[in-house]
């Protein structure tokens, strides 16, 4: 029985020792499994664990690793192991005010026209003999001459300009001519673009400011409404007898003095253009001088008894860079009336004034004048004019002149002889101190 027992005691020994072999194996591994399963502990740097990754059908567990795939090395934390800022080396304060202003991205500024006191701008219109616009040109294509002497160009473009546009409205026309013009406006109102600046002004026998210059709108539709309500010259016969006639006063139709002698001859009412025109161009004289500036008005181009003479009015144009442009209506629309003016009369012009000014002020300024006798020539010559007035060869020169009374001739020229230039044939340097 002995030896029995003592096998069996022999095999219980060796299992005792195999199993805690094994135990202390185990017990050896399970901290450092444990510390792989279980989230670490919120902290001041690391206030939340990392979320689980999201899990896909047919991937494993978040947290049992892949066959064949080492575990990833942990990361560290981004506010644990970024550098702290460095204080800039020096601080220096802008003044307030002192800062440079942003530039703006509209086309005011993208078209800017940038010229000091010496600079003398020259828009220059071509047309070819059926009158259309001729493009194409450049500044090579151009000469100018100062006094006749050839200037050197530094500034060329062709880009259209927006427009600073002092619109005169003749009211002391016959009112059959007013009403006409009226029915146009809805057109006239058209011919603008969103870029330009308006004021109006209306003219008889004085000069009255309707609106200030602003953008086409609500505003100017309001004003040329409220203008089609006014009324012209009465077409009836003028008094010429009674105790208001021209002859003096009278006590039963005989004259106090009876050695004063009967005149019949109608008392001439004032027609103020000259006045009308010196309104508009000082206004336009403050205007941005990036935007082209012109006067454009509706007359029949008569003149009489205004306090400005043309020579003045058309000094203040030229020294101002403005250019005149308008439509012609009722007797100077006719065909051939304009070749009246060539007999010019000095004595007889101071006595009753210019019949037809509108083609002088318009050739010397570079500007141009349409004839429109119906309601629909007149309403084409809106956006022929304007758009002439806009779409223009710009030349530029620094001159050597120096501010003063003495204005200075310019004579411009292109390469092709077919085509006719028309641009001022003069300017003022006294404009240029402003």
């Amino acid at each position: 029985m002995f030896p029995v027992i003592g096998k069996a005691s022999t095999a219980l020994g060796a299992m005792a020792v195999v199993f805690c072999l094994a135990s202390g194996m185990v017990e050896a591994q399970t901290p450092e499994q444990q510390k792989q399963d279980i989230p670490d502990a919120p902290s001041a740097t690391r206030p939340f664990p990392n979320p689980p990754p999201a899990t896909t059908p047919g991937s494993p567990p978040p947290n049992q690793t892949p066959p064949n795939q080492a575990n990833p090395a942990p990361q560290p934390s981004p506010a644990s192991e970024a550098p702290p800022s460095v204080p800039p080396f020096k601080v220096t304060t802008v003044p307030e005010g002192g800062a440079t202003a942003e530039r703006s991205a509209s086309n005011e500024e993208l078209y800017r026209l940038r010229s000091n006191v010496n600079q003398v701008v020259v828009p220059v219109m071509v047309k070819d003999d059926s009158g259309r616009l001729v493009n194409g040109l450049f500044s090579r294509d151009f000469t100018v001459y100062e006094d006749g002497k050839k200037q050197s160009l530094n500034f060329f473009t062709t880009d259209p300009f927006a427009l600073s546009a002092a619109v005169v409205f003749d009211v002391g026309m016959p009112d059959v001519a007013v009403q006409k013009v009226n029915r146009t406006f809805s057109a006239l109102e058209g011919a603008f673009s969103q870029f330009d600046e308006v004021s109006l002004y209306t003219y008889s026998t004085s000069v009255s400011k309707v609106t200030d210059f602003a953008a086409v709108g609500r505003k100017l539709t309001e004003a040329l409404n409220n203008l089609k309500n006014v009324s012209g010259r009465n077409n009836g016969p003028p008094v010429t007898s009674g105790p208001l006639g021209p002859q003096g006063p009278t006590v039963n139709g005989v004259p106090i003095d009876p050695g004063t002698p009967r005149v019949i001859t109608p008392a001439k009412e004032s027609h103020v253009l000259n006045d009308a025109l010196v309104a508009a161009a000082l206004d336009l004289g403050k205007r941005d001088r990036a935007l082209r500036k012109v006067i454009f008005i509706i007359s029949d181009g008569r003149e009489y008894h205004s306090n400005a003479s043309y020579r003045d009015t058309l000094k203040i144009l030229q020294s101002n860079g403005i250019q005149v442009y308008g439509v012609a209506v009722e007797g100077s629309a006719i065909p051939g009336y304009g070749q009246l003016q060539k007999l010019h009369v000095p004595l007889l012009t101071s006595r009753v004034g210019y019949s037809d000014i509108l083609a002088k002020y318009a050739n010397a300024t570079g500007g141009e004048i349409f004839t429109g006798f119906s309601r629909d020539a007149i309403e084409s010559t809106y956006a022929l004019a304007l758009g002439d007035a806009r779409n223009q060869y710009t030349l530029g020169y620094l001159t050597h002149a120096t501010p003063s009374s003495t204005c200075r001739e310019i004579e411009v020229r292109v390469a092709r002889s077919d085509l006719r230039v028309t641009a001022k044939p003069s300017y003022c340097p006294v404009g240029l101190a402003r």
